[in-house]
């Protein structure tokens, strides 16, 4: 799953289109929601504790792509509206919904964090009013400041809030045990491990230049968001005896060259790898101890939803059914319900006392990983342009350099 890119392929949702209530004349919500991020039973949990008869609609989107895409086509739509009712071509530079039914107008949508600039920057969607989101103040810091941001989208600790996180996970390194078993071959612990020798030719890296510079810096003792990559000793070295350690390079397809043991270990996004690992026992992962790359998924309120309906106050403790929502799944039990069947961790739960998580949420490294990992590991925070610049430069100069067996 392409998870910082415009071409992702996000793995599909298994919820359907849900839908509760059928009273036209009663508030409604509708949630437009990436696939597998939230466990089915919340929609049914969320409808009982309503004080009021609400319709709640679930459309579910197979990729974080689409997603976007939706918000571009409201904003889109709602351009048009404005020209007394000319028609425009589509705006195919910012890659609109071709062939395909468009989707209605939501009150939420998912939204990856990493898109969360170019979201801001388009104007595709507004700030959320956290004045009576009771779940905000048990957010850790890093997860609150992710979604602090100004109008252009830039970090900004006094900035609106642009996005509610509700899910969160890390970027990991998989390994087959059984091919390493065979071969006699220690795991991976750390990012340092995948310059090992012995992993010659048996490495897939994720095709994002963020994540494999990052994991390089991160090796190096330095940031994932290290600003001036010129100012970085043995950098590109370090990068170009990686690039030899690789088989190929894959956000997508990295999954079943490693279950089939074409490669011994692949770095991917935990998502895919905790999903792959019920499946397959031989499929392990670990979060590296220098600390890793975080994402999350977000809830956001497209800019054309405006501010009635299901946007405004008129429900149960002065909240919308909106946020009502988002603090719905800020609550101790779904947030732990998200953890142990989405494939993700809830930022709740990092909040929570430890002996209060079931077992299998409290033991597994991968939904939680330990306090001195996660406290080593950053999210991919937005770049200025001529650093953005320096990245791509490097990084189209590595995949070009030819790889010698």
């Amino acid at each position: 799953m392409k998870r910082r890119s415009f071409l992702v392929g996000a793995s599909a949702l298994t919820l359907g289109q849900l839908v509760s209530g059928c009273n036209s004349q009663q508030d409604s919500l509708k949630v437009r929601i990436l696939k597998d991020s939230l466990p089915p039973q919340l929609r049914d949990e969320f409808h009982k504790i309503l004080k009021k008869p609400a319709t709640l609609k679930f459309d579910i989107e197979a990729q974080l792509q689409d997603l976007f895409k939706s918000l571009q086509t409201w904003k889109q739509e709602g351009a048009e509206s404005k020209t007394e009712g000319q028609r425009t071509l589509p705006f195919i530079e910012n890659f609109p919904l071709i062939g395909k039914k468009k989707p209605a107008l939501a009150n939420l949508v998912t939204l990856g964090d990493y898109w969360l600039e170019k979201a801001i920057r388009q104007q595709l969607i507004q700030p959320l009013n956290i004045e009576n989101l009771k779940g905000w103040q048990q957010l850790p810091r890093p997860w609150q400041e992710i979604v602090k941001r100004n109008r252009q989208g830039q970090l900004d600790k006094s900035g609106q809030v642009w996005g509610a996180p509700y899910r969160w996970g890390t970027t990991v390194i998989a390994y087959n045990r059984d091919k390493l078993k065979e071969q006699k071959l220690e795991p991976p612990k750390d990012w340092s491990d995948l310059w090992n020798l012995k992993f010659r030719g048996r490495i897939s890296l994720l095709d994002q230049p963020r994540e494999v510079i990052g994991l390089t810096l991160k090796k190096l003792g330095l940031s994932y968001n290290t600003v001036d990559l010129s100012q970085v000793k043995d950098l590109e070295k370090e990068l170009l005896n990686l690039h030899q350690q690789v088989k190929f390079y894959s956000s997508n397809n990295y999954l079943q060259p490693l279950i089939l043991g074409d490669t011994y270990v692949a770095v991917g996004w935990s998502t895919d790898i905790l999903a792959t690992a019920s499946s397959y026992r031989q499929i392990e992962a670990i979060v590296p101890r220098s600390g890793t790359a975080l994402w999350a998924d977000l809830w956001v309120q497209p800019a054309s939803s405006g501010t009635s309906g299901a946007n405004s106050v008129e429900t149960g403790e002065g909240q919308s059914l909106v946020q009502q929502w988002i603090d719905f799944c800020w609550k101790s039990k779904p947030a732990q319900e998200i953890s142990l069947f989405s494939n993700a961790t809830s930022p709740i739960i990092l909040s929570t006392n430890s002996a209060d998580l079931p077992k299998d949420l409290r033991e597994n490294r991968l939904r939680l990983p330990d306090a001195s990992v996660l406290n080593k590991s950053e999210f991919l925070k937005p770049l200025p342009d001529s650093s953005i610049e320096q990245y791509k430069q490097l990084w189209e100069k590595i995949r070009l350099s030819k790889i010698s067996r």
